[in-house]
């Protein structure tokens, strides 16, 4: 598919996260998704526009927050490369914690980028970016215009069950999240009413075992057993460290909440 072919186009609201991948696209094409929906663009000179303006913008973005400007930001393309300058007036926070600061830009890498925007109501607003890849020598057609989705890592349902109730509030995207208690994981699973009963030291044992397991290996995470060298007192770091990691990976996405009885577009909203 050619840039010629591929229009600009809307991304309804019920568009899939863009973790999980793009459609067909020529490479340096840019896919941007918020909660109400967004916008894709083959690479040409344009400037994408995002913000709580509904009606001025092609992604709104925190439609019902205040405290997001009505023009947010822009993801501008000279032709070739992908930028994002902030034009609001709260910081964008960036997949590696880093701020992107009002009047600052900042070059998007091909691949997935996850960004938000926290408001001081406690309130944090998902922007998705996804820019298609460049070509790579040897690959047929159908093979370029196919996105690869992050590797994830393998979870059990079980697993996946209490993991989702340990990182809900990191699920549900609230500002400055941590991992909830262990009483309070028994207790939501408890609730399910699925027969199994839980205790606070079944669920910590649960992702003990998951914290073991996934700090070896060729993909192992750091910082998640104490004798990573993690620092006293140690607290949540470990599981935080750890949620934190299956976020990035999208091993652990908002549709897990799910597993809790939720909605997660409704979270979100």
């Amino acid at each position: 598919m050619t840039s010629q072919e591929f229009r600009p186009q809307i991304l309804p609201g019920s568009t899939r996260s863009l973790a999980s991948g793009v459609p067909a696209a020529p490479p340096g094409t840019i896919f941007a998704l918020a909660v109400d929906g967004g916008f894709a663009v083959p690479p040409r000179k344009f400037t994408l526009h995002f913000g709580r303006g509904k009606e001025d913008v092609h992604v709104p973005i925190g439609v019902n927050d205040p405290y997001v400007s009505r023009l947010h930001g822009v993801l501008v393309c000279d032709g070739r490369e992908w930028w994002i300058r902030n034009k609001g007036k709260l910081p964008i926070q960036l997949p590696d914690g880093a701020m992107l600061l009002s009047g600052n830009e900042l070059l998007i890498e091909p691949g997935y980028t996850p960004m938000f925007i926290g408001s001081s109501k406690r309130r944090s607003h998902l922007l998705e970016v996804h820019v298609v890849g460049s070509r790579t020598a040897g690959a047929d057609v159908e093979q370029l215009s196919r996105t690869k989705a992050p590797d994830v890592y393998d979870l059990s349902l079980v697993e996946r069950l209490v993991l989702t109730a340990l990182a809900q509030r990191y699920l549900r995207q609230e500002r400055y999240p941590q991992p909830v208690s262990w009483n309070q994981v028994a207790d939501d699973l408890n609730r399910l009413g699925d027969g199994r009963h839980w205790t606070p030291k079944i669920a910590a044992h649960t992702v003990g075992a998951v914290r073991e397991r996934l700090a070896e290996g060729p993909d192992a995470i750091p910082g998640i057993r104490r004798e990573d060298g993690v620092g006293e007192p140690v607290g949540n770091t470990l599981n935080h460290n750890l949620i934190q990691a299956l976020l990035r990976s999208t091993t652990l996405m908002p549709s897990d909440l799910h597993l809790l009885g939720e909605d997660p577009d409704q979270t979100a909203r």
